[in-house]
């Protein structure tokens, strides 16, 4: 009898952020989001120097969690998400841990994208998301074969999730996504007419 089987598995870890613990009030993140962007002239200059549209912290502000409480709360829960997937992933720590390395404030404006990429130097990268107003992006993962593929055809359409060259997710304000640093994702264009806020973070095995 032939027999067909899936090889290797790329996980998603996908969850709300108050399902292992208290999470920030909502309202006072977004006003703290806020706030920051507004006062972070270094933010806002790199991020003009750049082309980056809207803003981000991660070229200027590395302390957050130091500098706000709200910040540091967030940390005690995402170490929680990050520790359930990490136990998912099967890792043989050897007796390190896997602990924050970065995390930054990402501000997307009407019309703004996220190009392409991915995240060295760490091994889970994650966001949670602070605002997703209707319309707001989702995030587009890419199949990491993609560059291997050489002469395959496309896929139909309609293939089944797992064979898809990309798949989008569309998170929710208060949902928290993690997946292993070396998966390419990036932001489409923003269709909302509010913008999208969200916090990213990396953390790294040592």
């Amino acid at each position: 009898m032939s027999q067909i089987e899936s090889l290797f598995v790329t996980r998603l870890y996908r969850a709300a952020l108050a399902e292992l613990g208290k999470a920030p009030d909502a309202a006072e993140l977004e006003t703290t989001c806020l706030s920051i962007a507004e006062d972070d002239e270094a933010g806002q200059d790199w991020c003009e120097k750049h082309g980056y549209p809207g803003y981000t912290s991660y070229a200027s502000l590395d302390d957050l969690a130091w500098r706000f409480p709200i910040f540091k709360d967030l940390v005690k829960v995402l170490d929680k998400h990050v520790a359930a997937f990490v136990k998912d992933l099967q890792f043989d720590l050897g007796g390190k841990k896997i602990k924050l390395d970065s995390m930054w404030i990402n501000i997307l404006p009407t019309g703004g994208v996220h190009t392409s990429h991915l995240h060295p130097h760490s091994v889970i990268s994650g966001t949670t998301y602070v605002t997703m107003p209707t319309g707001a992006s989702a995030i587009k993962f890419e199949d990491p074969r993609l560059a291997m593929m050489m002469a395959a055809p496309v896929r139909k359409a309609k293939a089944r999730p797992e064979l898809r060259t990309f798949t989008y997710v569309a998170p929710e304000a208060g949902e928290v996504l993690l997946w292993e640093s070396w998966l390419r994702h990036e932001v489409p264009l923003n269709m909302a007419d509010e913008e999208r806020i969200s916090v990213s973070f990396n953390y790294a095995w040592g």
